[in-house]
């Protein structure tokens, strides 16, 4: 009796495997092979119904000895059955001819049909490689190609414009929220190392007021990144009325920087989210106050029929570039906004009023005011 031999774990693995690509190897056939054998098929097909017809016609020719029309001329004639195998002849050398025609001339049409679609392929895997700054501008006459072109550089760009928003949103999350943190480690360091001549109060205040806001920057943030990723519940809201309970959270601020802040509210029943209404409110309302004038600035709150509202505030004078900025997370004009007596922003608030806007169904516009200051309307949509 003769032993079975013992194949080694890493033997059979290996075999297993090349055993297991073997069998789901399969042929790749593009997609300019198959339009040319799809050429070639369709020139063949064709020919091979023609050879038929001719066939079939041959066939009512009579099957007696024929002569030739003049009795002089003597030599063979061919008879039904020679004449048949005749055309079935050259109509095979006819199709083997189509087959190669076909497949030549096929192979060329379809490089040249599928050109723009190797460009395409080109740009997406520059895109996938991380390379966004490229662009396909794909030229000729319009057409499927050409369409297909226009929208994966749309894409493109859309997706450049997201990421390189992203990012300055990374670099300035980053530096916004360690800056507070930076900013207690020193205050700390240095009461540390003299604490005999450190005024407990006025540390205490500090301390404070730069940890409140690296908490406002932070439910921001968590503000933002929830809105983008949850759909939000609409019903009837009188949008009138949330202002006004959303204007007496504004006074005290708007009284302690001498901003002097007025409403004109008429009733409107929009669809929206009362407390994401009322958050969309106050942050235009700190944005009018927190950006106002040194001294003696106003700020008005109007609220219209068809869900229309909009702030106006005095202030410094605004270049339309700068405007365009505002709405973006950390905007510069929103993080140098401090001054004595006020309280400054962190460059988020436009940018979620912006976020609670599209989350309603609404828009945001911002126009420069007149000589100076801004103008913020809101258009949500009545209930």
């Amino acid at each position: 009796m003769s032993a079975t031999p013992v194949v080694p774990a890493e033997a059979g693995s290996g075999s297993s495997t090349a055993g297991a690509s073997l069998v789901n190897w399969r042929p790749r056939l593009t997609v300019r092979l198959r339009l040319t054998l799809s050429y070639a098929l369709l020139l063949v097909v064709a020919g091979g119904v023609v050879a038929v017809i001719i066939y079939a016609v041959m066939r009512f020719v009579p099957n007696y000895p024929l002569t030739a029309a003049n009795p002089r001329d003597v030599g063979p004639v061919a008879t039904r059955g020679e004449i048949l195998d005749l055309v079935v002849k050259l109509s095979a050398y006819a199709m083997a001819l189509l087959a190669v025609i076909g497949m030549a001339g096929g192979w060329i049409i379809a490089g040249r049909m599928l050109r723009p679609l190797q460009e395409i392929t080109a740009a997406a895997r520059l895109a996938a490689s991380g390379s966004l700054d490229h662009r396909i501008g794909l030229g000729g006459r319009p057409d499927e190609f050409t369409e297909l072109s226009d929208t994966f550089d749309e894409m493109l760009e859309r997706l450049e414009r997201s990421f390189t928003q992203y990012r300055r949103f990374a670099a300035n999350a980053s530096h916004e929220l360690r800056t507070p943190h930076t900013v207690m480690k020193t205050m700390l360091e240095v009461a540390i190392a003299d604490p005999d001549h450190q005024d407990v109060r006025e540390l205490a205040s500090r301390l404070h007021e730069t940890n409140q806001r690296g908490i406002d920057i932070v439910e921001a943030l968590l503000a933002l990144a929830s809105l983008g990723n949850r759909k939000v519940e609409l019903e009837p809201v009188d949008l009138a009325e949330v202002a006004r309970r959303a204007v007496e959270e504004l006074r005290p601020e708007a009284e302690a920087a001498g901003v002097t802040l007025t409403v004109d509210l008429q009733q409107t029943v929009v669809a929206g989210n009362e407390t994401l209404l009322r958050q969309l409110i106050v942050n235009l309302g700190q944005n009018a106050i927190r950006h106002n004038l040194p001294s003696g600035g106003t700020a008005k709150l109007t609220v219209r029929p068809g869900g229309r509202l909009t702030v106006e505030n005095t202030g410094e004078v605004l270049e339309p570039s700068m405007v365009a900025t505002l709405t973006e997370p950390f905007a510069r004009r929103g993080r140098l906004a401090q001054r004595p007596g006020r309280q400054g922003g962190h460059g988020l608030g436009l940018a979620l009023v912006a976020a609670i806007a599209t989350a309603h169904n609404g828009t945001l516009t911002l126009t420069p005011g007149t000589p100076g200051g801004l103008t913020a309307s809101v258009t949500l949509q009545p209930a």
